[in-house]
This record gives C-alpha cells, structure tokens and sequence, in this order.
C-alpha cells in the first residue's frame, strides 16, 4: 500500500498539539493536516455542548486563539458577569463569542449533525481548512481520583481543584462502548506520518488510544509513528503532566514519554538524548510560528526518514 505524500495526522489534546498542529498546517498547506482530537475533557454546561480540545486546535488554526491560551482573541465575558450576578456558580468560563460557537454547535447536534460534523461546519466559517476530528462520536469522559477529592470529571479537577494531585486514579468513561470516527480511521491509513503531538500523555493521548481501534489502526498503518515529547529543557511547560506520569509509573521525561507509548512507536522527537528507539534530539519550544513550522518540519523530515513500515 502506497503512502500519500504531504498528508500527516497529529493527535493533539491541550496546546502543545494544538501548536505543533497550526506549525504543520503552516508548512504543510492546511488541507495537508488531520488533527484528531481528544474528547475525554467535553462537557455539558450552560444549557450548551462545550468541546475545549478540539475548539482548541480549531482556534489555533483559525490564528483566533487568544493570548491566555485558551477561547477566542479578545473575547468578552459579559454573560458569564450576568450568570453570577443571578447566582449562578460560575466556576466554568466560556468567553460571549466562545459560547456562541458552543450553541450553535449544540443546535447543529440537536438538529442531527454528529459532533464531526457540527464541528466541520463550524470550522467552514471560520477558515480552517484543516481536517479537525474528535477520536469519536461516543461520549468518552475522562474522571481523576485524588486522594483528597475522590472521583471528579476532568474539568472539575482542573478548574475547581486546580488540578492539585497526586493522582491515584485514572478512568476514560465510555470508551469501551465507543467507535473510532471512520474519518479516523481513514486518514491514519492514508498518512504519510503519524505524529502523537506534545499533549499531556495520560490526560490528552490516551483518552484518543482508549476508544477501540485506534492502536490497532496506529499499528496496521503503514506510516510510521512518531511522538513529539511534551518535556522540555527538563520541564513541563502547561499542566499536571508529571502527576499524571507518576502514576502511571513513568518519569517525566521524554525517556519516560517513549516507555509510555513504546509499543506504537517508530522514533521520538525531543530536546534530549532518548535511548533505546530511533530519536531526533531538537529544539521542541514553540513559541511562534516561525518555531512552529521549525519543528513540524524536522519531524516529518526525520518520520520520512524512518521509511514505511
């Protein structure tokens, strides 16, 4: 079987994919790009249907993602002033623009449009060309236990509890029951390279390597596999990732990335030395899109370099 040249998948949950994804769009060409995306951190609130990773790397594509990190560029929050001054319990803020999108997609679902399907149509009015994916169509919900806090949805650990572990436990609800989306599996067997972006491993990837099918079209893919490590200069830029890596025993380290997703790699990219599998020790930051597109373009330069499987 034949690759496709140019055409890459990027799984993304959080910015780093989100970033590496705008840096492989750019270098690319968008239509070149396919994001899938993690849905374990969806959630239902203020009567709307609230994807945040995969609204993520759409802002990102769209070049409309603010500067905090997170919703839309110079978004205003005045329904979230007018819910608390109703009494409502704000601990969730969607920005007035970013909860449009959220309501228009909820009424695209509730019309009959599959949430790949809402999500495409929103993506068509903002300019992305980019094919942006969730894993599936089934709910997939991520839950964190803590010892102080037992079992809480993800979004109430990183937002009421401030992600404050250690974490003691880790479930996807749903994925069992769940199907890849066919778009999915189409694009991974019609890749070129296959790049496991610099997310949160426990939180953003596995959660996308829970729902049934993916690593076995991961590994039947003829592309090759590479991750791109979320460590960098020996720190974790954004997020509870070392938490989450203590407790599925791996240091946080891109040595402890690989071990994590050893058995569906071809090679590793980071910015210091891994042993054991092919690796490209590069610079990893990405801070603009000059380093974006940088880094995007070593990686499917060293994934072409590892050949078809």
């Amino acid at each position: 079987m034949g690759l496709s040249p140019g055409e890459v998948v990027v799984l993304c949950g959080g910015t780093g994919g989100a970033k590496l994804a705008r840096g492989f769009a750019g270098t690319l060409g968008a239509q070149q790009l396919t994001a899938v995306v993690n849905t374990g951190d969806d959630i239902e609130i203020y009567g709307t249907y609230v994807s945040p990773d995969p609204d993520l790397v759409s802002f990102w594509l769209a070049d409309l993602i603010d500067d905090r990190g997170w919703g839309l560029r110079g978004d205003t929050f005045a329904v979230m002033d007018a819910l608390r001054e109703l009494g409502a319990d704000v601990w969730f803020n969607l920005g007035d623009r970013d909860l449009a999108w959220c309501a228009r997609r909820s009424s695209l679902m509730h019309e009959g449009s599959s949430p790949t399907r809402a999500l495409s149509l929103l993506n068509e009015k903002v300019g992305v060309r980019s094919a942006v994916l969730p894993v599936s169509d089934d709910p997939v919900r991520t839950w964190v236990k803590t010892p102080s806090g037992g079992w809480r949805a993800f979004q109430q650990f990183m937002i009421q509890d401030r992600a404050e572990g250690p974490v003691e436990a880790l479930e996807f609800r749903g994925a069992d029951a769940a199907a890849p989306s066919p778009l999915v599996l189409d694009a991974l067997a019609r890749a070129e390279a296959i790049v496991i972006g610099p997310s949160n491993p426990l939180a953003s990837i596995a959660p996308i390597l829970a729902v049934p099918g993916i690593r076995e079209a991961m590994r039947d893919a003829p592309a090759p596999v590479v991750a791109v490590s979320p460590i960098v200069a020996g720190e974790v830029l954004k997020g509870p990732t070392a938490a989450f890596m203590a407790y599925a025993g791996h240091p946080p380290t891109a040595a402890g990335v690989a071990a994590f997703y050893r058995d569906l790699l071809d090679g590793i990219v980071a910015d210091e030395e891994v042993q054991g599998l092919p690796a490209l020790q590069t610079d990893t930051r990405m801070d603009d899109d000059a380093a974006r597109e940088r880094l995007a373009d070593r990686t499917l330069e060293f994934a072409r370099g590892l050949g078809s499987r």
